[in-house]
């Protein structure tokens, strides 16, 4: 390892060459996802902030999750428009740990909203009388916050071994770059950055979903002993919740599982296809699903986009 006198700082996205003869589909098909996603999100945000009969926590946790949503949709979408239009397939260092750290960031601090609504959903369900005090909107802002800075501080570490790292290869088999692509690239030692990884995925995975399981197993059991009504309302709303959810997980599995297919020979094509429905499809489909299966949010969203196009005429 020693011996090797050449280090890149420059990146070959390999899914962006594998795209090239049809760039400009995948360019219509990626400003489609970005914008489809990004307008009900932004719709979704605008209705909270201006409603004040929304100005509760369950509100506000999914206006927390949706601008998570725009902010993982933004750290690579536009990029890759962008480069699809240019025919550009390279990037440097810095822009690809930027984009990887991003795109982690927006996967943790969702997986750990995820968990906030759980409890939020427990609470409310669980403890209805005692709710309010349990469970302001402070409280909520405050949970909110705690997610960054915790996410940001825990990235920051395995990023700073990252940085560290010299990199004998160039090609990464995605459109956009990720730790797990740049550490296969590295022809320094990276035991710690591997222990580092292992033990942060592990416990943002494994600690949350308990919490998860708990809290909607628990609420689940309360839902059966309501009355009819109030029942059906409890299991509306955590079905809303669960599904996008599994939709999230869903992807971030797709994702996971390409690390599984290294000794298999392949594909790059199968590697973007893989890396692209795991990121776009929770993206695009779970600001939609809040958008529809929350009543309060699709009346005010209807109503809004009537006087914004009544007004129009």
């Amino acid at each position: 390892m020693e011996n090797i006198s050449t280090t890149y700082t420059n990146f070959i996205l390999v899914g962006l060459v594998e795209m090239e003869s049809f760039r400009f589909l995948y360019a219509l098909m990626t400003f489609a996802v970005y914008s489809t996603s990004f307008v009900v999100s932004s719709m979704i945000v605008y209705v909270i902030w201006r409603e004040e009969s929304l100005h509760e926590p369950m509100y506000i946790f999914i206006c927390g999750l949706v601008l998570n949503v725009m902010f993982g949709s933004s750290a690579y979408l536009p990029k890759l428009l962008i480069d699809l239009l240019s025919k550009n397939s390279t990037i440097s260092l810095s822009g690809c740990l930027f984009q990887a750290f991003c795109m982690q960031s927006y996967a943790a601090a969702e997986v750990f909203t995820f968990t906030a609504i759980a409890y939020d959903r427990y609470l409310a369900v669980g403890h209805p009388l005692r709710y309010s005090a349990l469970m302001t909107n402070l409280t909520c802002q405050r949970i909110l916050l705690a997610i960054w800075v915790f996410v940001f501080v825990g990235l920051c570490g395995g990023f700073c071994l990252t940085a560290r790292l010299t990199f004998c290869a160039v090609n990464i088999n995605n459109v956009y770059c990720e730790t797990m692509s740049l550490l296969r690239l590295s022809c320094s030692d990276i035991t710690v950055n591997n222990i580092y990884g292992i033990t942060w995925t592990l416990f943002i995975t494994i600690s949350p979903m308990l919490v998860i399981i708990y809290c909607y197993i628990r609420t689940i059991i309360i839902c059966f002993k309501l009355p009819g009504e109030a029942s059906q309302k409890a299991a509306q709303t955590l079905v809303t919740h669960v599904t996008a959810l599994s939709i999230f997980l869903v992807g971030a599995m797709f994702i996971a599982f390409r690390y599984r297919l290294s000794s298999i020979s392949l594909s790059a094509t199968a590697h973007v296809i893989i890396a692209m429905s795991g990121m776009s499809t929770s993206i695009t489909v779970n600001p939609l699903i809040y958008g529809i299966r929350t009543k309060a949010l699709r009346i005010r969203i209807a109503r809004n986009l009537q006087n914004i196009f009544g007004n129009s005429k």
